[in-house]
């Protein structure tokens, strides 16, 4: 250590085959004083593949201590130490713990940088076959099956490319639910193993898809969805709206969900449709008898 503040490092791993590990993360995986890992048995055969050994103090840095040990190690960073983190596969900080460490980090003036490395969301993008020009990550999705659907919803009309991480054993579920959402002919591709044995790549309708990994899929999972386009079709009026929106409510949905259901199926914002069910509802209440809206 030195006796200035030191330096965080944040190191990309492989997310599959040892062989794409840069030549820089073995580097600083043997010279850093201090070495934070999600898994520090991964770490291990992770070192022993690569043939080096770690020199400095390593530690466990996961989800679970996340909070408790970012004090320390940006109390170790103050005093000087080269900290770095690495994360199971991939980028620290990308659906894995490193975000907080970071941010205190920062907050104490302390340099960090990055060891680039491979990346789950930019391969699976790349072999998707789907526009690449503008895209956006959501991580994985809530487990329960409502929140699934209201998080779906939300991005709906999102017109970029979409990239989301599933476990392999709610695959079938969400792809059912983005079927459900999204619609049953958007496009989208199932990335499985990436840089491993047994890679591949799934492309097709997402209720193809849905089909398929009913069946049961392994493996890590990364999914790429087709964003949102115009239809080309008429716009629905608001009277067939609120229509559409009435047969749901008559059918059980809540209002809510009615609503944002509709507003999928025409490509319009929840918004739209909202209002449009608010002003049938204050039509009917001020208007006359015979006025009162669509049944």
């Amino acid at each position: 250590m030195t006796g200035t503040t030191g330096t965080l490092v944040l190191a990309g791993t492989p997310i599959g085959d040892v062989a794409d590990a840069p030549p820089r993360l073995a580097v600083e995986l043997e010279t850093a004083d201090v070495v934070a890992a999600e898994d520090t048995r991964r770490l291990r055969r992770l070192t022993q593949a690569l043939g080096i050994h770690t020199t400095g103090r390593v530690v466990s840095y996961f989800e679970g201590n996340e909070s408790a040990r970012t004090p320390e190690l940006v109390e170790a960073l103050v005093g000087g130490a080269r900290v770095l983190l690495v994360t199971d596969a991939g980028m620290p900080s990308v659906s894995d713990p490193g975000y907080r460490l970071v941010a205190a980090a920062v907050e104490q003036g302390i340099k960090v940088t990055a060891v680039p490395g491979p990346s789950a969301v930019l391969t699976a993008l790349a072999l998707s076959a789907l526009p690449v020009d503008r895209f956006c990550f959501e991580g994985f999705l809530p487990r329960k099956t409502g929140e699934r659907l209201g998080k779906l919803r939300e991005v709906a009309d999102e017109r970029r490319t979409m990239v989301f991480f599933e476990a392999p054993h709610r695959l079938d579920d969400t792809l059912a639910a983005m079927a459900e959402v999204f619609g049953a002919d958007r496009r989208a591709a199932v990335c499985r193993e990436l840089t491993k044995t047994y890679e591949e790549v799934k492309r097709g309708p997402l209720g193809e898809l849905a089909v398929w990994a009913a069946e049961g899929v392994r493996g890590e999972i990364t999914v790429v969805v087709e964003g949102a386009t115009d239809t080309g079709g008429e716009k629905p009026d608001a009277a067939e709206l609120v229509r559409r929106v009435q047969v749901r409510e008559e059918a059980g949905e809540r209002r809510k969900e009615a609503i944002a259901a509709v507003a999928t199926e025409a490509h319009l914002p929840k918004r739209e449709v909202f209002d449009a069910v608010v002003a049938a509802k204050n039509a009917a209440r001020t208007g006359p008898a015979e006025g009162k809206g669509p049944a």
